[in-house]
C-alpha cells in the first residue's frame, strides 16, 4: 500500500495535534510535517513535497489563499485540500481560483475526510456538500449578477468602513477603478449605495464580517 504523505497547516496547535492523531490511525497515511502559518507552510510544502497539504485559510503571516498561490506557482502539481470553518462565496472562490484541489469544512465526518485526502492524493477535486451547493448556486446565477473575486475584495473592505482611496491602496488599483467596481457591484446586487451593498452581500453569504 502506497503511503500518502500529508502536511497539516493550521494556526491552532490543538487542531494540528488533533488532526495528526486522527490521521495516524490510517495505515496508508504518513505525517510529513506541520505548520502554523502560511509562510512556513510554503517552505515545508516546497521542501517536503507532500502528497496532500491540508490547508486552513485564516492564518497569521500569510493566509491560506496566499500560501496556496505561492505553492502552486512553484509546484503546479501540488494537491492542496482546504480544511476550514469558512464557507462564504469569497473564501471558496478565492481558494479555488488560487488552485486548491478541494474544499472541506471542519465539521466534515472523519471518514469523509479520510476519503477526501485519498481522492486529493489522486488529484481528484473534492468539495464539501455545502460548498458544492454554494458553488452551484453561484454558477446558476446569470453571469451579469455574479460578483468577481476582485469585486468581493472591494466589498469586504467597504464593509470595514474603508474609503475608496484606502481601498485603492490596499488592492493596488486607482480610486477611479474602485469607483467602477462599486458601480458594477451596485448593479449586480440591485442597490444604490455602499451600506445596502454590504447588507445584501451578507444576506446572500457572499462574505462574512469575521474574515
Amino acid at each position: 500500500m502506497d503511503q500518502i504523505r500529508i502536511l497539516i497547516v493550521d494556526d491552532h496547535p490543538v487542531v494540528r495535534e488533533g488532526l495528526a492523531g486522527m490521521l495516524a490511525g490510517q495505515p496508508d497515511f504518513e505525517l510529513a510535517g506541520m505548520a502554523g502559518d502560511g509562510e512556513t507552510a510554503v517552505q515545508l510544502a516546497l521542501t517536503l513535497q507532500p502528497d496532500v497539504t491540508l490547508m486552513d485559510l485564516q492564518m497569521p503571516v500569510l493566509d491560506g489563499v496566499g500560501a496556496i498561490e505561492a505553492i502552486k506557482q512553484q509546484q503546479p502539481q501540488a494537491n492542496i485540500l482546504v480544511l476550514t470553518t469558512y464557507d462564504s462565496d469569497a473564501d471558496i472562490v478565492r481558494a479555488i481560483e488560487a488552485g486548491a484541489t478541494g474544499y472541506l469544512l471542519k465539521d466534515t465526518p472523519r471518514n469523509d475526510l479520510f476519503q477526501a485526502i485519498r481522492a486529493a492524493a489522486r488529484g481528484d477535486s473534492v468539495l464539501a456538500p455545502a460548498v458544492a451547493a454554494r458553488l452551484m448556486t453561484r454558477m446558476r446565477a446569470p453571469a451579469e449578477e455574479r460578483l468577481s473575486a476582485r469585486e468581493i475584495e472591494v466589498l469586504q473592505l467597504v464593509a470595514r468602513g474603508t474609503g475608496n482611496k484606502e481601498i485603492g491602496k490596499a488592492l493596488h488599483i486607482s480610486t477611479a477603478t474602485v469607483k467602477t467596481h462599486l458601480i458594477h457591484i451596485y448593479g449586480k446586487l440591485g442597490v444604490d449605495n455602499r451600506t445596502a451593498a454590504v447588507t445584501v452581500a451578507l444576506e446572500k453569504g457572499i462574505f462574512s464580517l469575521d474574515q
